[in-house]
């Protein structure tokens, strides 16, 4: 019987995997490599650069975080003249690699490029079209409305999508424009499915994105739900638009829900919280409002910072806490509110 796996069950298996582990920031997601696994991972992220249009005489850098950042990296310097992995924090230090490496390729994330298109207009006053880039591939996040337009526009490049992998980073599928469905790197590795249950999608309406690496040394046959939903029309595989699941997507990073309410659920006083993500500029933004049981808790500093401590300890990501300033006299559960209309909700059975 074939096995469907989220994030939760990759991790859960983290004491027995073995190999290459490419491990979420949090550990909700264990993803083990053979070095046949690499192969095959670097193989593909390497056919997603050259239908991107990368070849033989270009430079990569490439600004995403691990476990995806080394290789994307990897599998560039094999396909073009040179391949450099600079991290995804820090737009000047981002220029300055651009240009001392002389590179003719971004990848990114698409608010991660958008910001750097912000900064250099208003904080160094340069012109997107000096960098010279030829080529950039957007990967990692739920790109807003005509991103790739507007970056094509302003750097004078040509921007394609690529879907990685939410488990391990390497390339799944690609497109070459906002309408257009996903193009799977091989056949059979990528499917729609029905949120409900464990079955192919049917039909049109939100489907999430599934992973079957059937060549993989230890997950077999096993289906990978990413927690990636497009809404499919039957035909092809559709772009995610949406998340769902236990796992929220913030600046490329999925952030385990379970974990801060887990978090949260060991602070005295602590009666509810709400999560709230938006988007308003370039940048995607958290913030974690905590609602107490008592009100001598409410003014109380060390236990903001009690909770901004165990946050922190969660994920890379920045999430600004704040407090409320009602108590709440019964314990509620936890609410996740995305501001940038992403994520559908926690249980997948109950997304129609």
């Amino acid at each position: 019987m074939t096995a469907w796996l989220t994030r939760d069950d990759l991790g859960a298996g983290a004491g027995s995997a073995t190999g290459l582990l490419l491990v979420s920031p949090d550990v909700s997601s264990v993803f083990p490599l053979s070095p046949g696994d690499r192969a095959i991972a670097a193989e593909l992220t390497g056919a997603a650069l050259r239908e991107t249009g990368v070849g033989g005489r270009d430079r990569v850098v490439v600004a995403l975080a691990e476990p995806a950042g080394a290789l994307w990296a990897a599998a560039a310097a094999d396909v073009a003249e040179a391949g450099a992995c600079v991290g995804p924090r820090g737009r000047m230090r981002l220029h300055h690699a651009l240009s001392a490496l002389k590179a003719t390729t971004l990848v990114a994330t698409p608010t991660g490029a958008m910001d750097l298109l912000a900064r250099l207009h208003l904080e160094f006053l340069l012109d997107p079209l000096d960098l010279g880039l030829r080529t950039i591939v957007l990967t990692g996040e739920i790109a807003s409305k005509r991103t790739m337009a507007h970056l094509a526009g302003e750097f004078g490049a040509q921007v394609t999508e690529v879907l990685s992998s939410p488990f391990g980073g390497g390339a799944l599928a690609w497109r070459a424009a906002e309408e257009d469905p996903l193009t799977p790197l091989a056949d059979g590795l990528l499917g729609p499915a029905a949120l409900d249950k464990d079955a192919p999608a049917a039909g049109s309406g939100p489907a999430e994105l599934v992973v079957t690496p059937s060549a993989h040394s230890t997950l077999g046959d096993a289906v990978l739900r990413t927690g990636l939903v497009g809404l499919g029309d039957g035909r092809g595989v559709p772009a995610p638009v949406h998340t769902v699941g236990d796992h929220v997507l913030v600046r490329g990073v999925w952030l385990a829900l379970a974990r801060v309410e887990k978090a949260l659920s060991r602070i005295d006083g602590v009666a509810g919280w709400e999560l709230t993500i938006g988007r308003q500029g370039t940048l995607d933004t958290a913030a974690l409002t905590v609602r107490f049981a008592r009100p001598s808790l409410v003014g109380n500093p060390m236990w903001k910072a009690r909770i901004e401590q165990a946050v922190r300890a969660l994920t890379p990501v920045s999430i600004a806490v704040e407090v409320a300033q009602e108590v709440a006299e019964t314990p509620a559960p936890g609410v996740v509110t995305d501001l940038r209309g992403h994520h559908l909700g926690r249980d997948r059975a109950l997304i129609t």
